[in-house]
């Protein structure tokens, strides 16, 4: 058996506009992920220099809008996530749910009872509530009429959202996070950043402001929960792809360091440490940007000093491999970013690299970069469920790929890695962030609902369900 430690935080992950649907009750007002259409060109409708937000339902589907209705069945839901044993569940809070237009100065207080009532579900479950503040769900309003985070202005409302929700349940949940896969905005900013074309997507300036401001609104956040209660965690969240360099070349070795810079560690650096890295100056000067075209302020700078996170949150799926010469023309695809194909490694049906090493290199990595506690919080395989007559799912594809990092965490921990807890994707079907499909499933839990948006809505276990719930009981795996 390969025992993890006491009061490890078993459990699983889901994001607010991806499963809760009823994305027009409770006063719920629109996020910028209602506007996202379904299928596997999202990415590339949003991308077009005419998308300005609208919903177009003759032309496209919104399944973000119903999700897989947690809204009413949350309790359900979590009486399923107490079955297999949960320990913790993350969860988000839709801040158009608390805040409609993003900028009021009074929360709907419709919106604040909803969660309670998760919350206290969660409990009655004994189930640790831990909350990602903001999860790719800024309120419509502040990407429409504020520009999205380039804009200085969302520090503002975002510290009220936070102010609102962190007094309203700090004494309940003691797990937070702050921005969810906040350096996404490398490659997409449209979902973290709230920026598209139309607002200046692709200028690098704005991408980087838009980071200032939410690193600025991150500590502030910190700040707020640490006066609230003295044991409140609170913990960046970043996308973590282990980058290996394609061969020996010195190159591909020197550019493999500056990417794993750039993308894994920048966000990092700046939320873990309290300040911007050496290396900001080079990655700036590549964009043709210095430090000083960016609007910063010496409060900005000593509140981040002053308030870095408690522990890193990351999501992994997948690794990438850097090469630069052009001597390889083979790509795959990934989460929110490709890159050249890694010929020993195998990958998911959409094109995802699945590499469990990666996983113990990435945790090494992080620990030994930062000495702060770390929590896997997403992690998980995509795949085509095919359900027999009773909607049942063997699904020994996805319980291969988790025992296999599993594995890789329990490798990590015994090389002195301190890991708090592992939260894999969609515990329950939900819609798909990268592709808008149901049909992309990562759960544990079957929910009978199409890419039409065509079904019952019932929940039924997979196979994995009850694998999942013999490694919580086990606090581990066995070798059975």
């Amino acid at each position: 058996m390969s025992e993890f430690p006491e009061g490890f935080l078993w459990g699983g992950a889901t994001a607010a506009n991806q499963l809760e649907g009823g994305y027009q009750e409770g006063g719920r007002g629109l996020s910028i992920a209602d506007r996202l259409p379904g299928g596997k060109d999202r990415f590339k409708i949003v991308s077009q220099p005419d998308f300005d937000w609208t919903i177009d339902t003759d032309k496209y589907t919104y399944p973000n809008h119903e999700g897989i209705d947690f809204y009413h069945h949350y309790k359900e839901d979590i009486a399923l996530f107490a079955e297999m044993g949960f320990k913790c569940y993350r969860f988000s809070i839709a801040w158009s749910r608390i805040f409609p237009n993003g900028d009021e100065t009074q929360p709907n207080e419709a919106g604040l009872k909803f969660y309670d009532d998760v919350i206290d579900e969660c409990l009655a479950n004994n189930i640790e509530p831990v909350i990602t503040i903001s999860h790719y769900e800024l309120p419509l309003n502040l990407a429409k009429r504020y520009g999205g985070w380039k804009n200085r202005y969302l520090i503002e409302f975002y510290e009220t959202f936070a102010r609102t929700i962190l007094t309203r349940y700090a004494s309940k949940v003691k797990y937070w996070m702050t921005f969810n896969e906040i350096n996404s905005a490398v490659h997409f900013p449209v979902m973290g950043q709230g920026l598209v074309l139309s607002t200046g997507a692709n200028d690098k300036k704005n991408v980087f402001q838009a980071w200032h401001n939410q690193f600025v609104a991150s500590a502030k956040a910190v700040k707020i929960a640490h006066e609230l209660r003295d044991d409140i965690q609170v913990g960046c969240m970043i996308l973590y792809a282990t980058s290996y360099a394609y061969d020996s070349n010195p190159v591909n070795q020197l550019a493999n360091l500056q990417h794993n810079q750039d993308f894994n560690f920048f966000c990092a650096d700046v939320q873990v440490r309290g300040a911007y890295p050496t290396y900001t100056k080079r990655l700036l000067a590549e964009y043709n940007l210095t430090f000083d075209d960016l609007e910063t302020t010496d409060g900005d700078l000593a509140l981040l000093q002053q308030y870095p996170v408690d522990y890193i949150g990351f999501s992994y799926y997948m690794s990438s491999a850097v090469e630069t010469t052009g001597s390889v023309t083979d790509t795959v695809a990934g989460n929110l970013m490709g890159g050249v194909k890694n010929p020993f490694l195998k990958a998911s049906d959409w094109g995802w690299q699945i590499d469990p090493t990666g996983l113990r290199i990435a945790l090494n990595e992080l620990h030994d970069r930062y000495q702060k506690p770390l929590f896997v919080v997403e992690n998980g395989l995509g795949a085509i469920d095919k359900p027999d007559k009773n909607f049942y799912v063997e699904d020994d594809y996805r319980i291969d790929y988790l025992k296999q990092h599993i594995e890789a965490m329990a490798g990590a921990i015994d090389d002195g890695v301190d890991l708090m807890g592992y939260t894999p994707w969609g515990c329950i079907d939900l819609v798909s962030a990268s592709t808008g499909e149901m049909s992309k499933r990562y759960g544990f839990i079957y929910v009978d609902l199409d890419d039409q948006g065509h079904g019952t809505l019932a929940r039924y276990p997979k196979k994995s369900f009850y694998w999942y719930q013999d490694v919580i009981k086990h606090n581990g795996l066995t070798k059975k």
